[in-house]
């Protein structure tokens, strides 16, 4: 059963203007521990990649606290929802601390989708009830 679906679409100008105000601190704010390694890996090679990457977490970020009915509000925060990659390029959420702890309690699961094209990022989230749960 379907508990919630969230969609974003996000600027990547937008992203991209503010790196250069504000710097890694920017992405650091916005990126988990392991997030924030892709994205300087990335960057380093070619910074556009960096910049998309960014882009499409944003985004993810967005459409799964949209999907969970909390926006960014406790305990829902940009780093305790991580956006990885399966070996095959998929991505997937992992959530830690509180937000873990909130949506296991739930019972729920999460599938998210992510795209760019030159300005823009956009992701689809789908969360889930388990069926066992009341």
């Amino acid at each position: 059963m379907i508990y919630g679906l969230g969609t974003d679409i996000c600027d990547v100008r937008r992203i991209r203007t503010s790196l250069q105000r504000h710097g890694e601190r920017f992405a650091a704010k916005v990126l988990s521990p392991q997030e924030l390694l892709v994205w300087k890996t990335r960057s380093a090679r070619w910074p556009e990649r960096g910049v998309r990457y960014l882009a499409t977490r944003f985004s993810a970020k967005e459409s799964f606290s949209k999907a969970i009915g909390l926006g960014m509000r406790m305990p829902m925060t940009w780093r305790s929802c991580e956006i990885a990659n399966h070996a095959s390029g998929a991505p997937f959420i992992v959530l830690h601390g509180e937000l873990k702890q909130w949506f296991e309690a739930k019972g729920l699961r999460a599938h998210v989708t992510v795209t760019d094209e030159t300005d823009y990022a956009a992701s689809f989230c789908v969360v889930e009830m388990n069926p066992s749960q009341p």
